[in-house]
């Protein structure tokens, strides 16, 4: 592998056997330069914190490509929002909760705008049929509005551990597509 990946994670981390950390591991064995932090008190997140952790590890880390998973989608949104980052080839993002989420110890990063620039040659979003936190409704109105494809999974909830996604051989397949 000849990119630099770096996965952000959602609310609560996203450890063993969650999809992220065994790409991570896959990604590592093929030789690939991978980072996948653990933000800033991922329980409970600070919006401010964990922007700046994650502008650090742009700044620092340089990726090609960036995978968020569900609240780490919402970052990426402000990041792009506040304009202060640069520009990545490949943006995959995973289960975003609706901009409506009232989680109460995630209320800070809600409501949150789509925003105009992804910061990112390419974008793919991936939703489930039956994800408890974005309907496929909202899910297609914030398609339109980054202006992005929408890859759906059936059944899948929120494309976690708890639904059934260890390993995601999709997810690996579309980081070797790497160009």
């Amino acid at each position: 592998m000849k990119q630099k990946v770096l996965i952000l994670h959602g609310w609560g981390g996203s450890d063993y056997p969650h999809w992220q950390s065994w790409l991570a591991g896959e990604i590592a064995k093929e030789y690939g330069t991978v980072s996948f932090p653990l933000l800033d008190n991922p329980h409970f997140p600070n919006k401010n914190r964990q922007m700046r952790q994650v502008k650090t590890l742009l700044k620092e880390f340089k990726p090609d490509t960036v995978i968020c998973h569900s609240l780490a989608n919402i970052i990426w949104f402000h990041l792009c929002e506040e304009g202060e980052i640069e520009a990545v080839k490949r943006v995959l993002l995973v289960c975003p909760p609706s901009s409506n989420c009232d989680i109460k110890t995630i209320k800070q990063f809600f409501p949150y705008q789509a925003p105009k620039n992804l910061y990112a040659s390419e974008a793919l979003l991936v939703t489930s049929t039956t994800d408890p936190y974005l309907t496929q409704e909202e899910a297609s109105t914030l398609a339109k509005e980054l202006d992005i494809e929408m890859k759906v999974l059936k059944d899948a909830g929120h494309i976690s551990a708890d639904s059934g996604y260890g390993v995601w051989d999709w997810v690996l397949a579309w980081v070797r597509k790497y160009k």
